[in-house]
């Protein structure tokens, strides 16, 4: 893995980035003051040059924008979802945005993802008020909604093998399949005795999946035998926030946690550490965390990003 590369940014802390699917080095960044608690959110366009990170383009947002997922058939297309119940539409040809608010959900939306299967452009989203919506990007309203979890959703991740199917984990300890042309919920896993945050479907199998949850465990499910976890990975000492298969290798993933660890699983054998947990303002006399809260693959370069 190559050398890391930084840019911070006073003010805003990171929720989510995900790299453009089709230009090499460039991602997005979802960000928030004050941990998402309270204040603005702003969406960072980056690109990668010799030196690091520089900002292509900002976008500021009335509230914490908590997660974001590019376009699959336009390149400058891009959806972020915030701390005001809305999904917000954005181009990165304008130098100002959003292009379209979508606001339906009524709490914060801490999930996005835009289809990966060919004959569809949809996004899925994922609420804290226990409801997942699919949404046409070109019509102003969702296409349907889902109900059924008894929590907070905090991830919402479609297949990228069957057109129509996602998942979605929730603060109910479950991981949850849907099909767009069933009615209610496929298949209901119990897959943790915690808070299940992170999801994410393999890239090479369409019946496996990994989710990441408050007791510290990744643990891999196969639709086909829910019943008990076909793999569970350990290592981690606090919540796992993020969890992503890798786009090139079948049998490896990625987790990066609230322990302020990324690591290349399943050898754990890559630890990435941030050098700075919690430095202190000698001005305020107060801390400053550091927190862990975004990491995403390039499906074009062997690169991630925390």
């Amino acid at each position: 893995m190559s050398a890391a590369r930084t840019l911070r940014v006073p003010g805003r802390h990171g929720y989510a980035a995900e790299f453009s699917p089709y230009l090499p080095g460039r991602l997005a960044c979802a960000t928030a003051q004050h941990y998402g608690i309270a204040g603005c959110g702003t969406l960072l366009i980056l690109d990668q040059n010799e030196t690091g990170l520089a900002i292509f383009r900002s976008f500021d947002w009335n509230d914490g924008l908590f997660d974001v997922t590019w376009s699959e058939n336009n390149e400058h297309v891009l959806v972020t979802c915030g701390g005001d119940g809305s999904l917000q539409l954005w181009d990165t040809a304008k130098a100002t945005g959003p292009l379209q608010v979508y606001k339906e959900h009524a709490q914060e939306v801490y999930s996005v993802d835009w289809s990966q299967t060919r004959g569809e452009q949809l996004v899925v989203s994922g609420s804290w008020d226990q409801t997942v919506k699919v949404w046409d990007p070109t019509v102003g309203k969702s296409l349907c909604t889902f109900r059924g979890h008894e929590s907070v959703i905090y991830s919402t991740i479609w297949s990228p093998h069957m057109p129509g199917c996602f998942a979605s984990a929730s603060g109910d300890q479950t991981l949850r399949i849907w099909d767009m042309k069933a009615t209610g919920v496929r298949i209901v896993i119990p897959a943790h005795q915690a808070e299940v945050l992170s999801c994410d479907w393999c890239k090479y199998n369409e019946n496996l999946l990994v989710t990441g949850a408050v007791d510290c465990s990744l643990r891999g499910w196969d639709l086909r035998n829910v019943r008990q976890p076909v793999f569970e990975l350990l290592g981690h000492t606090y919540a796992i926030r993020r969890v992503k298969f890798s786009p090139f290798h079948a049998s490896v993933l990625a987790s990066c946690s609230y322990d302020f660890t990324v690591r290349d699983l399943p050898n754990l054998q890559c630890v990435l550490c941030c050098r700075s947990l919690e430095k202190l303002n000698k001005d305020s006399g107060t801390f400053q965390s550091l927190t862990l809260f975004l990491k995403q693959w390039s499906i074009i370069q062997s690169l991630l990003v925390v």
